[in-house]
């Protein structure tokens, strides 16, 4: 068995914990990490602090979100929002950008699809990427997302860039 295959079984879906905050500080700190997600640069550890405080007590009935743990250790986070009815969002951030390209994504997003559609009901899930996001972009396709549009722009490392909608169903 490969590096990878051992990776893909040691992902896990758990909620998020004040103890987390060390390791999403850590990520604040990455450059590539904040422009890929949208997190604001430079942060003060305060602020960030009072961010992640709202992040893990903030309960919402249209909003999830839920750590993305590989081989018992914090790498990411997976969003549902916009929930309604039997729809969601579908939203993934893995935090170490060493870790990107390694099939992490693809296996965290078919565990959070999972955990909505048992916990949650929902059977249609929506996502979007940044139309340069080529890995993200192959990661939603393998799944089975079907591109449905292309609206609006938004900065993405940097740069200005085309938005693009998937739907799965």
């Amino acid at each position: 068995m490969n590096t990878k295959d051992n990776n893909i079984r040691s992902i896990k879906i758990r909620n998020l914990s004040i103890d987390d905050y060390e390791v999403v500080l850590n990520w604040s700190k990455n450059d590539i990490f904040c422009s890929a997600n949208g997190w604001e640069k430079n942060r003060s550890e305060e602020e960030l602090y009072r961010w992640w405080l709202h992040c893990i007590s903030n309960k919402s009935e249209d909003f999830v979100r839920m750590g993305i743990e590989l081989k018992e250790r914090l790498v990411g986070y997976a969003d549902l929002a916009c929930i309604k009815d039997n729809t969601a969002e579908l939203g993934i951030a893995i935090g170490e950008s060493t870790l990107w390209g390694k099939g992490i994504g693809t296996n965290s997003i078919l565990c959070m699809m999972d955990y909505a559609s048992k916990k949650l009901g929902i059977t249609i899930f929506n996502a979007e990427t940044h139309e340069e996001n080529i890995r993200s972009r192959k990661m939603l396709e393998k799944i089975g997302f079907i591109e449905i549009s292309r609206m609006g722009n938004e900065e993405y490392l940097g740069r200005e860039n085309q938005l693009i909608q998937y739907r799965y169903k």
